[in-house]
């Protein structure tokens, strides 16, 4: 079982729920415990993220016995009004692309793990 993450002192340029989401378009099926050790989060605290996701309509799910299938809505535009217009998959472009390159995958598409097209 994994401990409680070290807090990290100061600001970040990305958010948790930004992490999270990450983590979900890079595995659909990836486990609370999973995202929670890669985003160094608690578990209790992606449980929470992953509510206001699906409240807000960014995310939603599908429960198969034990297992969770997270479907991530890529038209969906971000909340802020200095992000007007952006979409999930654009940010999500950025954040997954980064990741698949460090763990030597830069075959996989974006729009492919996201269920979209890839349009933004």
């Amino acid at each position: 079982m994994v401990g409680v993450p070290e807090p990290h002192p100061g600001w970040t340029f990305i958010t948790n729920h930004a992490r999270v989401l990450a983590a979900i378009a890079d595995n659909p099926n990836v486990r609370i415990r999973e995202i929670a050790a890669r985003c160094r989060l608690t578990e209790r605290a992606v449980q929470r993220i992953i509510s206001d996701l699906e409240q807000g309509g960014y995310l939603s799910h599908t429960r198969d016995g034990r297992t969770n299938t997270y479907r991530i809505e890529p038209d969906k535009v971000l909340r802020h009004p200095a992000e007007a217009g952006l979409s999930v998959a654009s940010l999500l472009s950025l954040l997954v692309q980064d990741e698949t390159e460090r763990v030597g995958n830069p075959g996989r598409s974006v729009a492919g793990r996201l269920g979209g097209s890839g349009r933004r």
